[in-house]
């Protein structure tokens, strides 16, 4: 077997208070470390939106600015979202990469916030309990964009 590399903390899926399973890690990872790629199939949203129309859970991840996302099926899967994140996403050369935003004790479950966004959808509950927790996934700019929208059908439905 290879030696594993410094830089690649072990990590096990296992039960989360947050969500169902969770990744945690078995070593420590100090902040700034890359800790896994969020790999998977590219494909464009119009085509993620057709595949899992009918579904209420996927692993999409939108990168980009051309609106693809990643189909993901790997580890960064279970990353469950909090409101008080130990990781951050970050995008590079078309890949998408979990990197910690602070020093991670080994056994600490692995999270970052979600900002979902582009949705129909009203909820999107968080489950984080953080003491900050904002109750969703959504990002700011998308909670701000379903209140706009929100009020349009109000104002329509009052005319």
């Amino acid at each position: 077997m290879p030696p594993r590399s410094a830089t690649t903390p072990r990590l096990l899926i296992r039960s989360s208070s947050i969500h169902a399973a969770g990744c945690y890690t078995l070593d420590p990872i100090p902040r700034g470390r890359r800790v896994l790629e969020y790999g998977g199939a590219r494909i464009s949203k119009d085509l993620a939106d057709e595949r899992y129309a009918d579904r209420p859970v996927t692993y999409l991840f939108g990168f980009g600015d051309k609106g693809d996302v990643i189909d993901g099926f790997g580890t960064a899967m279970f990353l469950n979202h909090s409101c008080a994140p130990n990781c951050q996403t970050e995008e590079s050369g078309g890949r998408v990469y979990i990197r910690a935003i602070r020093d991670i004790a080994a056994n600490e479950e692995l999270v970052y916030e979600y900002n979902l966004y582009d949705s129909d959808e009203d909820n999107a509950d968080c489950y984080c309990g953080a003491p900050q927790c904002r109750g969703t996934m959504f990002s700011e700019e998308e909670v701000k964009r379903q209140a706009r929208r929100k009020a349009r059908k109000l104002a329509r439905a009052s005319l």
